[in-house]
């Protein structure tokens, strides 16, 4: 596990998933609230496990030029920030557009009925 991650576990928790999945959903939530197409998240995504990987080799010690480790933080910050941006534009949607659209779960909203 630890030749996937780049990294132990317990760091890969603290640092990839709480500290910078947390901004990459307020990344991912930001791109859609400027209305700005799913795709932008991708290169965001990508800077963040830069930085992710940047911290990791710094605080504690992992690798820093792991291409495996690297692109395994960058797609999971992917997938955070992908899941609030679409999280983000479905509250636009139902927000925004209250008379045409309702919310249809997390993830999808429908037109209204009548």
């Amino acid at each position: 596990m630890e030749s996937l991650l780049g990294t132990s576990l317990p760091v890969f928790v603290g640092l990839t998933l709480i500290l910078f999945g947390g901004a990459a959903w307020m990344t991912g939530q930001a791109v859609a609230s400027t209305w700005r197409p799913w795709w932008q998240t991708v290169p965001y995504s990508f800077l963040l496990g830069v930085g992710d990987r940047f911290l990791t080799f710094a605080l504690f010690g992992g690798e820093l030029l792991s291409p495996l480790g690297y692109l395994v933080h960058s797609l999971v910050l992917l997938a955070i920030a992908s899941l609030a941006h679409r999280a983000m534009r479905v509250h636009r949607m139902v927000t925004q557009y209250p008379w045409l659209y309702e919310r249809a779960g997390l993830l999808s909203w429908r037109a209204r009925a009548g």
